[in-house]
């Protein structure tokens, strides 16, 4: 005989975080002097001052139940705002998980969200300092999470700080996520890389459920002088752009190295031309861009950084590539 599905409107709220707080908070937190439980926690800020961010996410328009499981969930969650942090040459220390769900959501899936939060969080040494817990309407799931970073000292690495002369290098992967995000929608070109790649099509829907941040290299980056830097959320084009707006330069990617980025998975599955868009255009990929003063400034430890630009003087455009102006539309929540 089948049980009915525990639902979160079939417990009372002390209930559900009775169950939800073991899962979350599993490891020990140093620089924590006050956890959960009061009314709000307490980190140490070593360096004098705190890196912070936040980001949400919202069932139907950053995940699809029939995608994604509640474990991808909390794991792209947490990624999307620790890239923030390691973006800022920052390591975090801490965060914090906001959920509102229809009371009809199941225990279940939201224990699961928690165990993918944890996993993250703990893979990312970032301790889960509490968050809230609220209803919400029909049909609705919405999070949010807020990430705390250290500095260790440096200052900030930020947006605005390439200069003409600068290399422009990614640590991390690019194009797989949004790669992985065609295979989802296309049908017809899923039921072909099924047949002929089928173990690189599944890489790349596991890049798109579960992007990988490098997020130690972020602290890397800005010892080693990154002059600026920022995550590829929204795609390596647009994102680019915006370090080269804020900096009042523009830069000029090289076609052959992100043409070398598309070898493997996104060639076998794709073909070279579409490969070569998701490179340019795909996001939810969270790599780090930062610009150095030569390539011989990369880290030389952790993750590879690998040149795929150069900053230039402003030349109108903000995004050139192999010297000609180029636009790929990235993701807009509100363009669409």
């Amino acid at each position: 005989m089948d049980h009915p599905t525990l639902r979160l409107a079939d417990l009372d709220e002390e209930a559900v975080l009775a169950r939800l707080l073991p899962v979350l908070l599993h490891d020990e937190a140093p620089g924590v002097p006050v956890g959960p439980g009061d009314d709000a926690a307490v980190v140490e800020a070593p360096s004098g001052s705190v890196v912070a961010t936040t980001d949400s996410m919202v069932l139907g328009v950053d995940w699809r139940d029939d995608w994604s499981s509640p474990q991808d969930v909390g794991h792209k969650l947490v990624v999307q705002n620790v890239a923030d942090v390691a973006a800022m040459g920052a390591r975090p220390t801490g965060l914090l998980l906001a959920l509102s769900a229809d009371p009809d959501t199941p225990v279940d899936w939201v224990l699961g969200l928690a165990e993918g939060v944890a996993a993250a969080a703990h893979e990312s040494a970032t301790p889960v300092l509490g968050g809230d817990l609220s209803g919400a309407a029909a049909g609705s799931v919405v999070l949010a999470m807020t990430v705390l970073g250290d500095l260790g000292g440096r200052a900030p690495v930020r947006r605005s700080g390439a200069r003409v002369g600068d290399v422009v290098a990614v640590c991390g992967t690019l194009g797989r996520s949004g790669a992985g995000l065609r295979l989802y929608l296309d049908a017809e070109l899923a039921a072909a890389a099924d047949r002929e790649a089928p173990e690189a099509a599944h890489r790349l829907r596991s890049s798109h459920r579960r992007p990988h941040c490098p997020w130690q290299s972020g602290a890397e980056a800005a010892r080693a002088g990154a002059s600026a830097m920022l995550d590829v959320s929204d795609g390596l084009v647009r994102d680019a752009g915006r370090l080269a707006r804020a900096s009042g330069v523009s830069v000029d990617l090289d076609g052959d190295a992100l043409r070398a980025e598309t070898h493997g998975d996104l060639l076998d599955v794709l073909g070279a031309d579409a490969a070569l868009r998701e490179v340019l255009g795909g996001g939810e990929e969270h790599a780090l861009l930062a610009c150095f003063a030569g390539a011989s400034r990369l880290p030389t430890t952790g993750a590879p950084w690998r040149v795929v630009g150069r900053v230039v003087e402003r030349s109108g455009a903000p995004v050139l590539l192999d010297g000609v102006p180029h636009e790929v539309a990235g993701w807009d929540h509100f363009a669409g």
